[in-house]
């Protein structure tokens, strides 16, 4: 599928602009409509619970993406890490404001050197209940665990999309070429070839949660439908494409501040029910407490033009935002080794820095996404990092004059004798591609914007098959170190996610720099100095850093809400209406 919008060049730019945002919004408002009309019945169902749940605390969401599997080695995706998140503990976790804290080991040490990790473990730690265990009861967590669980990650056959996660091992003769080793039952140390100042980050991750041996030799493939963890809630029961049960871990070693157990509510409902207007529908009905994001086009139907929920909406639902740790970008191959490169006006470095001058971010999210999350007027690396600074790291704006300016350097005054340009994308950023193409139009930069299905678009990025492509990159943990390894040239696709190729010997030098430097303040100067060569050359173009937006029912409180966008349950209270 394909779709190309012509410009006239004789008309106003904000004036052929705001038409066309007006299109759009019509034709949501329409779609919208429709949807409404179409199925509200199928959304009003009777809110009678069966005798099984009645008076029980549920908290019920909806994943339309679906849950793989509930085995923390492949926690790739969001849904399924917000399911294991329930499920399991790691040696540590992030609070809400990034802050690293004990969970399953009480406290840790790091040596002079950065490398080798001491963690000494809770003692009072079981795991779920289980018939494979002693008496049925749920076996004591000790360090060994640790060891099998994390040498589970690494192992090629298991083929855990988690393992780099433990990329700087030290399988040397001086650790008996066993990085992972249980002192005893309570101690751990973790040995590494070199300092990485982010690995405590990294250790929140749900790759790095305990697993039972046990459990998993006997399920073998089918442990993944069959999870024991530490978790504040337990497995109860999955019928695939339809529904998922989790019920409260009466045993859970957590508590609050007034020292009562977590978690709070009885059980975790969650549907995967795939059409997001359904769903939506399902959330302002009562069937569903919460819902994640401001996208589809209900949008326009409950949020105010700059955002806000419209005021009959506000006593029934409660609206949380935070500054999200994801990038949305255009990605741009600039191996010149490649033949697709070779042939391709991206290639030139003036001709990317004309796209990243030719379109005004600001009215692209004001209208296009109600001022969800910032424009990108920074560098790659988003708002919301401690290293993140947009005084010194100085982006894009919107220039028309200057990017016509760079066109007639490259060779291409007013875009004459310019070859086409194809921007790949999917159809939930459709209208963010056509609103850029329009505008790169009227600087004499044609652009046909391209949509395929998601599996194939990431699969194709992923094999450098794509010139030009959107993309997104959400942090796996709090650091910019997570964002610029995008663009170490060590990383190149298919081994790493440097989708653009991009190679820079200064850029290689500091990010090898910063991946040794213990001290933050040195650490961060070294970021921004690589974010600084990312705009000069170009090899994206950042759209917008995005905000995590939870809809939630006015009787449920304690939820929170994180730059990570980790769904977390066991705070979470359900007040009976």
């Amino acid at each position: 599928m394909k779709t190309t919008i012509k410009t006239s060049k004789n008309q106003h730019h904000n004036s052929l602009t705001l038409q066309y945002l007006k299109f759009n919004v019509m034709n949501y408002s329409k779609i919208l409509l429709a949807s409404i009309i179409s199925l509200y019945f199928i959304s009003c169902g009777n809110h009678s619970k069966s005798d099984k749940t009645a008076g029980k605390k549920i908290f019920r969401y909806n994943e339309s993406a679906g849950i793989t599997s509930l085995d923390p080695a492949f926690s790739r995706n969001i849904e399924n890490i917000w399911a294991c998140n329930q499920l399991y503990n790691g040696l540590v976790q992030m609070d809400d404001n990034l802050k690293i804290e004990p969970c399953l080991a009480n406290r840790w040490e790091i040596s002079e050197d950065g490398t080798t990790y001491t963690f000494y473990i809770k003692n009072d730690v079981y795991f779920h209940d289980h018939e494979l265990f002693e008496n049925k009861k749920g076996r004591k967590v000790v360090a060994s665990d640790f060891v099998y669980s994390f040498n589970r990650i690494i192992d090629s056959k298991v083929a855990s999309p988690g393992a780099w996660v433990f990329n700087n091992l030290a399988f040397d003769e001086q650790h008996n070429y066993s990085p992972f080793e249980a002192v005893n039952d309570t101690t751990l140390k973790i040995h590494l070839s070199t300092p990485f100042p982010p690995f405590l980050g990294v250790l929140t991750m749900q790759y790095c949660a305990v697993v039972p041996h046990e459990i998993v030799e006997y399920y073998k493939n089918d442990y993944s439908s069959n999870p024991i963890g530490t978790g504040p809630f337990k497995f109860k029961m999955w019928d695939e494409g339809n529904k998922m049960v989790f019920i409260k871990n009466e045993n859970y070693f957590e508590k609050d501040e007034k020292g009562n157990p977590l978690p709070y509510i009885d059980a975790v409902a969650i549907t995967f029910i795939k059409d997001e207007e359904v769903e939506f529908l399902k959330f302002l009905n009562g069937d569903l407490d919460f819902v994640s994001g401001r996208e589809g086009s209900y949008k326009e139907e409950i949020f105010t033009a700059d955002g806000n929920l419209k005021e009959k909406y506000q006593e029934q639902i409660t609206m949380l935002t935070h500054p999200y740790l994801n990038t949305e970008y255009l990605g741009i191959l600039v191996n010149d080794e490649l033949d697709i490169v070779a042939n391709s006006p991206l290639k030139k470095k003036l001709v990317r820095q004309a796209i990243n001058y030719g379109f005004d971010r600001d009215q692209m999210i004001a209208y296009l996404r109600k001022n969800i999350g910032t424009p990108a007027h920074s560098g790659f690396v988003p708002k919301g990092l401690p290293s993140y600074n947009e005084e010194e790291v100085k982006g894009y704006t919107y220039n028309p004059e200057k990017a016509k300016e760079l066109l007639y350097a490259a060779g291409f005054t007013n875009g004459k004798n310019l070859p086409e340009i194809t921007l790949f994308t999917t159809m939930g950023y459709v209208d963010l591609c056509e609103f850029i193409q329009h505008q790169l139009g009227e600087i004499g930069i044609k652009v046909k914007v391209e949509i395929l299905q998601a599996t194939t678009h990431r699969e194709l990025v992923a094999r450098s098959k794509l010139n030009f492509f959107r993309k997104s990159w959400i942090a796996d943990y709090p650091d910019a170190e997570n964002y610029l390894a995008l663009f170490y040239s060590k990383n190149f696709t298919p081994h790493g996610p440097n989708y653009t190729q991009f190679k820079n010997f200064e850029f290689d030098k500091l990010y090898e720099k910063a991946q040794s430097e213990i001290n933050d303040s040195i650490r961060y100067t070294l970021y921004r100095s690589m974010d600084k060569i990312l705009i000069e050359e170009a090899p994206v173009v950042t759209l917008y850093y995005d905000e995590v937006v939870r809809l939630i029912q006015a009787n449920v409180d304690d939820l929170g809400i994180n730059p990570i966008n980790l769904l977390t349950l066991k705070h979470v209270k359900i007040d009976k209406k």
